[in-house]
């Protein structure tokens, strides 16, 4: 498996968000900020174009709202290859921590 760079905090909470199921921009922003205890806000150019440049490289997907009323909304769900990238972040951050606590 390809060691993926770091990835930057706005990245992670939108792959850890979309790990609990399909959203929308602003469902995952409202979550991120929540998960975050408010330490991590998205703004809307910042969700849009991460969200675009995730789905280049095969992390997420762009899939069409089935809530009635709400068909034409965009939802974005994890890919295979997405929750293998969040996995292998998450293992880094646990390394990191566990190298913090050894010190």
């Amino acid at each position: 498996m390809k060691k993926n760079e770091p990835l930057s905090e706005s990245y992670y909470y939108i792959l850890l968000c979309l790990a609990k199921g399909a959203n929308h921009g602003y469902g995952i922003m409202q979550m991120t900020e929540a998960l975050s205890e408010g330490d991590v806000t998205i703004g809307s150019g910042t969700m849009y174009g991460a969200t675009s440049n995730m789905m280049k490289k095969g992390w997420i997907r762009e899939i069409m709202s089935d809530e009635p009323g709400f068909e034409r909304r965009r939802l974005y769900q994890l890919t295979d290859s997405g929750r293998d990238v969040l996995y292998q972040e998450i293992a880094r951050l646990r390394r990191m921590l566990k190298n913090a606590e050894e010190v």
